[in-house]
Parts: structure tokens; C-alpha cells; sequence
């Protein structure tokens, strides 16, 4: 036998089983106390598997595929890896890089005259309703695996670009550079990858002041699901074009192999931790943000994302809260808006943070697909059951779960000017009393189309070709 194969051979084997030993950890989040897992039960049970093994889909392409010099964007969430309360209406979309080198994203809108605040057109495909790229320093959320992630100065958003402020040409198409710092004569659209900051990195005090992006994220938001397109883009290193990564080694095999293992741990034991301890779902208690722990039947004071919060889209306002229903209960939500965003949503979640099912059920609603009552104010109800009204968000049987509301502004509005939302639980069969007598019926047949048109958009949203 070749010395050296074996050599590659026993290593691999090593770091295999290493894998195999991380991933049983992570398999542990779903059932051991110690590590905070959602409520013992059998859904829960079953969901955290398929939960969890949407953090191995996931790892598989970052551990071994990301590529910094020659990056891709990749789904960070989809509907086949749900994880932190995603939005039903999203693309989310990452790529790593690396900060001190430039980059140039291209992509094509489309129709895109409704981010420029022209009328949306109705009759034909359309750019999505938001679009925001997002230069950030430090881990993806969650990859640490370790509450700390979340101390201010751990990260870094180095700059970001969304639709409101995006040129695009007349063909629709768009382009945008990403450096660390803008050409002098360069008058296009531009993502700064640096930032200086003024404090001392809280956990390393010999780190630098300039943090560098380490990567790119954002999200694709979708309104009108029967005829916004999805953007294909693409990112290049500039000055890299043409070239190909050194032939794979069993050096770098056995590291992202361990690489692997531990990026689904450590999501695993991060949200488990993450909604346990600040998020207060079970019960406040020490490390629960004041104010921003979640409440039963009720929300958290709104919020603008941060590290402290998990992250988030920083042009977003959130909100939280935590269903618990009965068979026979229901809850009337109130969404009040002064200044209407950009984009509008309310999602619904398990008790892992999985998105509650949104193409075949109704667990999400938007600003399009939300009905605005003659006051102007959108209420929506979540129950157990179909209460044939508009605005129903369906709970797929959940007895409790998460609810998301989320507003989406360019730049963040005085307080003052924040929306409000309130809810009331209320016996199912009353459903009606608490609401307009204008209050549509929605049919058994109209409630099919709906979630037909929601079928195909999810497949075009995430086709694979």
C-alpha cells in the first residue's frame, strides 16, 4: 500500500468520524433538555429532524462549496431550510467574499419602476418588491454556536444597497461594486466592504479597527406572488476572472468535512439557545432582553434588527410573539401604519423557527395579499381553522408557535411613526363580531385559488433550473 494514501485514508477516516460524533451532538438539540430544545412532543419530535436536517442540506453547500475568490450566491434559507422565523416571502441569498478585494454583482429587474415609486404594473412579470444586498463582518448568525455571537462589536455591517436607491439601466439591468472604498471616479451603484470602527473587538483587543466583510447577504421580498420574478444574479471577483481553485487535497477535504459538522451544530445549539434564553419563549428568566422577550397571546415591544436580536434585515421592523390556541380559540390581530413601508408581512413559525407551511397552507400574509379594512386598519386572524374571512393565517395545527410581523423601511423612521399591533383572543364561533360587517366571505373554492397561485409561485421561486 502507498504510504501516503494511507496516510490520506486514516486522516479522512478521522475526520469522518469526528463529523459523525458533532452531528450526534446536534442531534441531541432536538431532545435533551440541557440543550433547550423546542416542547417535548410528537410534532415537535418529528419536526425537529426535518429541521435539523435542513442545517445538513445547507452545510453541504457552504462547507464545501464556498469559495471566496470565485463566490456564487447561494439560498442561506429556503423552503427546504427553514430556520430562525424565516419570511415566508423571501429569498434569502449569501455569498462569502473577502473585503480587502473587489467584486462586481450583476443582475436584470426587469420591470422594476415599482422601486422607484412608479405604479406597480399588474398584466406582466415584475421585479420583486425588495431587493437589498448587505456587506457584513464576522459569522453568519448562529455559527458560532454561542450566545456571545451577539455582544456588540462582534459584527460588523460594512455598508448596504437596497431598491430604493439601485440605478438600473433601461434593458432593467443592473450592476453593483463592492470595495473598500468607492473609485474616486466610479459613480455607480457601490457597497462598501470596509469599516473603521472606534471600539476594541469585545472578545480579541488585537483584532484591527477596519473590519472587512467576510460576506454578502440579502433578501429578495415578494408581494404580488402571482407575477414578481425572482433575479438571477451573479458575483465576480474582479481580476480573478478565468481562474480555477488548486486540485482538492485530503488536507482540505478533512477540514470541511469537520467543517461541516460543526456549521450544524452549532445552528442547532445557537436557536435552540437563542430562542430559550433572550427571546424568553418558555418563561423570562436571566438573559431575557427586557422588553424584547416574547410574549404568550401578545408582543414584545417592536424593534429594529441588530446582533443583539439574532440579526436580521437591517432595514426591518420586528415584532414577536408566541401563539397558544385552542381548538376552539382564535386571535383578532391589529397591524396599525402611519407611514406605510416599503414592505409589510406576518409570518407564522413552529416552536424550531421553522416557517409554518406557506405554499400549501396559509401561514403568511403580506401587504398584497393582506385586505385593508375602511378604517385602515389590516386585521388578521389566526386560528386553528379556515374562519372563511380574507385575512385568515392558518396555524397548520399548531397549539403554539411564532408570530412575525416584520416592516420594512429604507431608512428607519422616528419612533413616533412606528406601526402598532395588538392582538385579542376570542372564542372561534365569535370571530365575526369582532370584526367590520364589510368583512368579505371567502369560499371554500376562492380559498383554493389562493393557495394555488401561492403553489406555483414557491416552485418558480426555488426551481433548481
Amino acid at each position: 500500500m502507498n504510504t501516503k494514501s494511507g496516510d490520506a485514508k486514516q486522516a479522512l477516516r478521522a475526520a469522518w468520524d469526528e463529523m459523525i460524533q458533532v452531528l450526534e451532538h446536534a442531534r441531541d438539540a432536538i431532545d435533551q433538555p440541557d440543550l433547550m430544545p423546542a416542547p417535548d412532543n410528537d410534532r415537535n419530535l418529528a419536526e425537529g429532524y426535518r429541521y435539523l436536517m435542513g442545517f445538513v442540506h445547507a452545510a453541504a453547500e457552504r462547507a464545501f462549496h464556498d469559495d471566496p475568490q470565485r463566490p456564487q450566491f447561494r439560498n442561506a434559507l429556503s423552503v427546504i431550510t427553514r430556520a430562525t422565523i424565516d419570511n415566508a416571502d423571501a429569498i434569502y441569498f449569501y455569498t462569502p467574499i473577502d473585503g480587502r478585494q473587489h467584486y462586481l454583482i450583476r443582475g436584470n429587474a426587469g420591470d422594476s419602476g415599482h422601486w422607484r415609486g412608479e405604479a406597480a404594473v399588474s398584466s406582466r412579470p415584475k421585479a420583486p418588491h425588495y431587493l437589498i444586498f448587505e456587506a457584513s463582518s464576522g459569522c453568519l448568525a448562529g455559527d458560532s454556536g454561542d450566545l456571545l455571537e451577539l455582544r456588540p462589536g462582534m459584527k460588523t455591517q460594512t455598508g448596504r444597497l437596497d431598491s430604493s436607491l439601485i440605478q438600473v439601466n433601461s434593458d432593467g439591468s443592473f450592476d453593483i461594486l463592492l470595495a473598500p472604498e468607492r473609485p474616486a471616479d466610479y459613480s455607480g451603484n457601490f457597497i462598501s466592504t470596509l469599516k473603521v470602527v472606534n471600539k476594541a473587538h469585545p472578545t480579541d483587543p488585537a483584532i484591527q479597527p477596519e473590519r472587512y466583510a467576510t460576506y454578502v447577504s440579502g433578501r429578495q421580498l415578494f408581494n404580488d406572488w402571482e407575477r414578481e420574478e425572482a433575479i438571477h444574479l451573479e458575483i465576480t471577483q474582479l481580476g480573478n476572472e478565468g481562474s480555477h481553485a488548486p486540485a482538492y487535497s485530503p488536507e482540505r477535504a478533512a477540514q470541511e468535512i469537520r467543517h461541516f459538522g460543526e456549521i450544524v451544530r452549532n445552528q442547532m445549539v445557537f436557536w435552540n439557545a437563542f430562542w430559550t434564553i433572550p427571546m424568553g419563549t418558555y418563561g423570562e428568566r436571566p438573559g431575557t432582553i427586557p422588553g424584547i422577550g416574547f410574549k404568550r397571546n401578545a408582543f414584545n415591544q417592536i424593534n429594529a434588527a441588530s446582533g443583539a436580536t439574532g440579526g436580521g434585515m437591517s432595514t426591518n421592523l420586528y415584532a414577536g410573539g408566541i401563539f397558544e390556541l385552542e381548538s376552539d380559540e382564535a386571535l383578532i390581530i391589529e397591524n396599525r401604519i402611519q407611514l406605510q413601508p416599503h414592505y409589510v408581512g406576518f409570518q407564522l413559525g413552529n416552536l424550531w423557527g421553522e416557517s409554518i407551511e406557506y405554499a400549501n397552507q396559509i401561514g403568511s400574509l403580506n401587504g398584497h395579499q393582506m385586505s385593508v379594512d375602511p378604517d385602515g386598519v389590516i386585521r388578521l386572524v389566526v386560528a386553528h381553522n379556515d374562519p372563511g374571512i380574507p385575512n385568515w393565517l392558518d396555524t397548520s395545527g399548531h397549539r403554539e408557535g411564532f408570530m412575525a410581523p416584520r416592516w420594512a423601511y429604507s431608512e428607519t423612521p422616528d419612533p413616533e411613526q412606528w406601526p402598532s399591533i395588538t392582538l385579542k383572543k376570542v372564542p372561534f364561533k365569535d370571530i365575526r363580531a369582532h370584526l367590520p360587517v364589510s368583512t368579505a366571505v371567502v369560499t371554500q373554492e376562492q380559498r383554493k385559488e389562493q393557495i394555488t397561485i401561492r403553489q406555483r409561485h414557491v416552485q418558480r421561486r426555488f426551481r433548481a433550473f
